[in-house]
């Protein structure tokens, strides 16, 4: 039996990794983010495994009646592990560099059940999924789906051949049985244990049993033989279904994955293997060169990619600049290039010998053990970062660098105001620039506003300077003054000193945020606890505990004192906690649908946050200015 390259899987391979790339960099355009589907090209990659090895166990049973695990193993060994130990030791200065104290522990773990093929029970047991608070800063997350493999390459072969030898006449009804189990756990998982769904074998090896069920097909029952019609309408229907799918779960974020729905792109792309024959349109678009290039390299960027945007997000390395992220992008295609051909291609030469290679990887794997063993048992070297000031002891790097790149640059070098539009200028400490921020990242959701942000001066020169500050073109051309602070009875009455010398100008005060008695914990309560949030799930009912733990609220005292002093004085007054909290529930939001963080400390918003508040403002009607 002859073994034909397949250049239409690797143009399949260049489609699913392109969508996995897409959707982690969490790209975002006019406020939207439309990559949100491309989680599925890990089910694409799924659904190819599951077909090349069957079909790589079976034409060794069918030609030669046995099979060799000594080769079959050594062939999976070449493969996955030279590239994975390379991205270990060279993530590990990074991850010194940049992961706090428990972030480098977690890292130093994720390691270690990498290479034991069980990173994806490290994930669910230490809640660290991806729709989860801090899961793009955990720069090997994505080893999840290696794991789920390598379980399913030292299994899978066991149950076939042994199913082979026995019961050969049975083989399809005993695949077709277990893709049926497993998809229906998978589709009554998704919505009562996502997580463990999420990670788990049991429920993905339907996806992996597709290909299976396929290659089987091909190979015992001649079924490429026997359907040759229609092979352009049906490679081309699988390729819509592909690419259908990743709109299906954009426009409904709150599908259930993986699921029924999630047959969607594994039909498809079984539909794209069986009928892509030489003739057809969908083999020509998918050999084409620069896709067989990017699906040749797709296990080295699938590798990068993650742990490359992991350190970028957490050091702020490409933030705010369109520049750097193209850097970035071609920095991922240099490292993939260059661990394919030098790395890869070189251990998966066969002339190399494998006594060698054992060697090799078992030398490289022993020094990357002892080192993450070593960052657990000196629970993460802390004293890194002793020179750091007002750093708690138990502070992640999630909130050291979420509090860094909250604000982005361009938001503070307004200078004039669109004259069109109605003229907004926030007035206040790092209160007013949370709300300044609000704002600012939904700028299309308040689209008949301009805001600006101007820093209130408390300090020996305040008056002077605070005064200097009126005259300059963003204060003069103003309509509304909206003034925000972390409020007090002395600032109330400076601020009230200041408005009185003010003319012609319409005012509005906003409440002090809500701050929370957690505040010192409220970083490692969400680190440490299991927040799988998508508008339905709240696990361990953290909203009651943000609401029943607040300091400062709507009722608080010093808020009464801002709505007396607004009333008495005819100003507008806007309270924060109407958008932070549901009173009647008594709940109040701490992270966003996706799981990111809204706070960084006690009360001051991450950029999800002031994103995620500002679409809550819009949609009640919050902001609404007479």
């Amino acid at each position: 039996m002859t073994h034909r390259y397949r250049w239409e899987i690797d143009g399949l391979r260049a489609i699913a990794i392109s969508f996995i790339i897409l959707y982690n960099a969490q790209i975002t355009i006019l406020g939207h983010q439309p990559f949100k589907g491309g989680f599925i090209g890990i089910d694409i990659f799924f659904v190819i495994s599951g077909y090349l090895i069957t079909s790589i166990i079976l034409k060794e049973l069918v030609t030669t009646g046995s099979f060799s695990f000594k080769h079959f193993y050594e062939r999976r060994i070449r493969r996955i592990f030279p590239a994975l130990l390379l991205v270990m030791l060279v993530s590990f200065p990074f991850a010194w560099m940049y992961l706090m104290t428990n972030n480098f522990v977690s890292y130093a773990n994720s390691i270690i059940t990498s290479l034991s093929f069980n990173s994806n029970f490290f994930y669910h047991y230490s809640a660290n999924a991806f729709e989860q608070v801090g899961a793009l800063h955990k720069p090997f997350l994505h080893t999840w789906s290696l794991s789920i493999l390598g379980q399913y390459y030292i299994l899978f072969p066991i149950i076939l051949i042994t199913t082979f030898k026995y019961f050969r006449k049975y083989i399809i009804h005993i695949l077709i049985l277990g893709f049926i189990i497993s998809l229906s756990l998978a589709d009554w998982g998704s919505r009562n244990d996502p997580s463990a769904t999420f990670f788990f074998l049991h429920t993905r090896i339907w996806e992996l049993m597709a290909g299976s069920i396929l290659a089987y097909l091909e190979i015992e029952k001649n079924l490429k033989h026997r359907l040759k019609d229609n092979n352009n309408f049906l490679s081309f229907l699988g390729l819509i279904l592909i690419f259908l799918s990743f709109f299906i779960f954009y426009y409904f974020d709150n599908l259930n994955h993986p699921s029924f729905v999630t047959l969607i792109p594994v039909i498809g792309v079984c539909l794209v293997i069986h009928y892509s024959t030489t003739d057809t349109i969908v083999k020509k678009i998918l050999s084409i060169k620069i896709l067989n290039i990017a699906g040749l390299i797709s296990y080295s960027l699938y590798l990068w990619h993650y742990p490359l945007f992991a350190f970028v997000r957490t050091g702020g390395i490409v933030t705010g600049s369109i520049t750097k992220k193209i850097l970035l992008i071609v920095i991922l295609v240099l490292l993939s290039c260059f661990s394919y051909y030098f790395v890869e291609k070189k251990f998966r030469n066969k002339n190399f010998n494998f006594k060698k290679v054992l060697k090799i990887l078992s030398s490289l794997g022993l020094i990357i053990l002892i080192i993450n063993f070593l960052i657990i048992f000196n629970k993460g070297y802390s004293d890194r970062f002793k020179n750091l000031k007002n750093i708690h002891e138990n502070y992640v790097a999630d909130n050291f660098h979420l509090s860094k790149l909250r604000i982005p640059n361009e938001s503070k070098e307004k200078k004039d105001f669109d004259r069109n539009k109605i003229k907004i200028l926030i007035i206040g400490d790092s209160h007013g620039e949370d709300l300044h921020n609000v704002f600012f990242l939904n700028k299309e959701k308040f689209d008949k506003y301009d805001f600006a942000y101007l820093p209130f001066v408390d300090s020996r020169n305040a008056n002077e300077e605070n005064e200097k500050r009126k005259k300059t073109n963003i204060f003069l051309e103003s309509d509304f003054l909206v003034f925000s602070f972390r409020w007090n009875k002395d600032k109330i009455d400076i601020i009230s000193k200041y408005i009185a010398k003010i003319e012609n100008k319409k005012i509005v005060i906003v409440s002090s945020t809500n701050e929370y008695r957690i505040h010192s914990t409220a970083y490692t309560l969400l680190d440490k606890k299991v927040l799988f949030e998508k508008e339905k799930f709240d696990y361990y009912g953290l909203k009651k505990i943000y609401f029943e733990n607040r300091l400062l609220h709507s009722s608080s005292e010093i808020n009464n004192k801002l709505k007396n002093f607004s009333r008495s004085n005819e100003f507008l007054f806007l309270n924060r906690e109407d958008f932070m909290c549901d009173v009647v529930e008594k709940k109040c939001d701490y992270v966003d649908k996706s799981g990111n963080k809204i706070f960084f400390d006690y009360a001051h918003y991450t950029r999800e946050g002031a994103k995620y508040f500002g679409e809550k403002i819009h949609k009640i009607n919050w902001f609404k200015l007479n």
